[in-house]
Formats: C-alpha cells, structure tokens, sequence
C-alpha cells in the first residue's frame, strides 16, 4: 500500500544566515582594497592608462593599517 501523507524532507545543519550589514560589518573591520586599471589604445600604442586602487574601511582599521606600514628614511 502506497503512503498517502506528503514527504517531509529531512532537517539538516542549519546554514549559518549572514545579513547585508554583517558582511558590511566585516569588511568594514578588515580592510578590502580595490584595484583596477583602464588601458587605451589605438594600432598597439598606449594612449591612456588609468590606474585606481582604493582602500575601504572604518577610520580605526585604516589608523592601524597606517601604523602598520614601514617608515622610509627621508
């Protein structure tokens, strides 16, 4: 005989569930650098090169950032 309740599917481990502002949060507290470069040009010669690297973090991730870095002699 053939059961006639519906399947239930089986519980599993429960996906850890991370909203918008929490990753925000975290790249916020490490430090995410973008980089990108734009090259222009005409017949194999470079006529423009733009390059970008931006850092994004809170003003306390970028203080340590910046206190981490080597002085170099003036």
């Amino acid at each position: 005989m053939a059961d006639s309740l519906p399947r239930q599917p089986l519980p599993g481990p429960a996906a850890p569930q991370q909203s918008l502002v929490d990753v925000l949060d975290k790249l916020l507290d490490t430090g995410v650098v973008l980089d990108g470069q734009i090259v222009i040009s005409l017949a194999g010669v470079d006529l423009i090169h733009i390059g970008l690297r931006a850092l994004v973090a809170s003003v306390d991730t970028a203080q340590r950032l910046v206190a981490a870095q080597p002085r170099s002699p003036a």
